[in-house]
């Protein structure tokens, strides 16, 4: 009822679709003129949406947060609003019971939600990660999951993928998968930084079911399967927590002869790289509007405090060594969030984003690491006393110029397949 509703709200203000689920122009976009059309963007269409969020990120204020932190432990009751609330199933079709809005309205979501203090990196997985499954899950599949998961009833929050020994070669994962006749696979290996691992019913995991040496390309003989952890903990899945400095609930996961049936197979045998690349811009896409967000809140924070706190007789914020780094990370801020628009508007039209959403990552955040320091130092002394949330915020902002992938491994890209250098060592 609570999502149907935000689909109706949602609907009326943006007029994106109706609840009908007939698509219509945007309001904005309703006058005949085109010299007076408004072209919506991430801003206006989303106002209303961003709004909702906010209020909702209010009832988490940071108390909540550095409570949560201080004990490691995982925002069960945020995640539980998000999801009664419906914006934790915005890229669910409608027929399978989420809101069936597009992939901007994703991004807008987090963005927001760091922005206003809060942290979604304890849910954020579940919007790119069932992207796999709508694409290439069978309707079967479909309809045992997405029901479920748009209502909160299961938690798809676990991504499979990175091993202690490739890292982010994902191409040289050693995770095996051997196919036991009709009956299904056996799984054997283990996999880290699988964060929410925990706290989620469902994971995607991507294993090798073909030997690397008998595949003509790299990319063939990796697959990817819907494991149901309710059942294989304790049947040959185990997982170990990992302890950070910050609180992103990740762990490590092993498996010793685990049975998955055979229909957790995702799509074809073989074929699994390929159907998780789509995951991969909107992993990087959405973790760049979740940076542009951490970037706004350091932004305002610094503003704010920089306008009330008084040295020598006078506001701080009128010495240039204090405003010009505010000024700056700004205007990094504004311009990586051309880059973050422009990426998820190529993802939702279906266009090649790869380089799109490498970039937007890249550049969002080192935005969000440069308005971090720049709030730090702002702050002065004060910045390292918790109840300023700066130093939580610190700690959680920088994971991203290393996580889902290092900044240096898309300088790398860009450099060989968008300028078409030679590869670099």
């Amino acid at each position: 009822m609570a999502q149907r509703r935000f689909r109706e709200h949602f609907a009326a203000v943006a007029g994106v679709r109706d609840p009908n689920g007939s698509d219509r122009a945007p309001r904005t976009m309703s006058t005949p003129s085109r010299r007076n059309r408004k072209v919506p963007n991430m801003t206006d269409v989303h106002a209303d949406i961003r709004e909702q969020v906010r209020r909702l990120c209010e009832r988490f204020p940071g108390e909540y947060w550095r409570r949560l932190d201080a004990d490691r432990s995982y925002p069960t009751e945020f995640v539980r609003a998000l999801t009664e609330a419906g914006y934790l199933s915005v890229l669910i079709p409608e027929r399978y019971g989420g809101s069936g809005l597009g992939f901007t309205a994703a991004s807008v979501i987090m963005e927001e939600i760091q922005k206003s203090g809060c942290n979604g990196a304890a849910c954020h997985a579940q919007m790119y990660i069932m992207g796999t499954i709508l694409r290439h899950g069978s309707e079967e599949q479909k309809q045992a999951y997405l029901p479920g998961i748009a209502s909160g009833d299961l938690r798809l929050q676990a991504f499979g993928v990175t091993e202690p020994t490739s890292g982010t070669d994902t191409l040289s994962l050693r995770t095996t998968a051997v196919k036991e006749g009709n009956s299904g696979y056996i799984v054997n290996g283990q996999k880290i930084w699988t964060s929410r691992a925990e706290h989620s019913d469902l994971m995607l995991l991507l294993a090798r079911t073909t030997p690397a040496a008998e595949v003509e390309k790299r990319t063939e003989g990796l697959s990817v399967f819907i494991v149901d952890m309710r059942e294989a903990r304790g049947n040959g899945m185990e997982i170990k927590p990992i302890r950070t400095m910050i609180n992103h609930a990740t762990t490590e996961v092993f498996f010793d002869n685990l049975h998955l049936p055979a229909d957790a197979l995702v799509g074809e045998e073989g074929r699994g790289f390929r159907y998780i690349l789509d995951g991969m811009n909107a992993e990087r896409i959405l973790i760049a509007a979740e940076c542009i967000g951490d970037a706004r809140w350091f932004i305002r924070k610094a503003t704010d405090y920089a306008g009330d706190r008084n040295v020598f007789g006078r506001p701080i914020g009128q010495n240039q060594g204090i405003q010009f780094p505010i000024a700056e990370a700004h205007m990094h801020t504004e311009a990586a969030n051309l880059m973050v628009e422009e990426a998820a508007r190529k993802f939702e039209a279906g266009e090649p984003c790869g380089p799109a959403a490498n970039m937007a990552k890249y550049l969002a955040s080192e935005a969000s690491w440069k308005a971090a320091d720049m709030c730090m130092q702002t702050h002065g002394g004060f910045a390292f006393a918790e109840e300023y949330d700066i130093e939580r915020k610190f700690r959680e902002t920088r994971l991203y110029r290393i996580a889902p992938i290092s900044n240096n491994l898309v300088l790398s890209f860009v450099g060989e397949h968008v300028l078409g250098l030679p590869r670099s060592y």
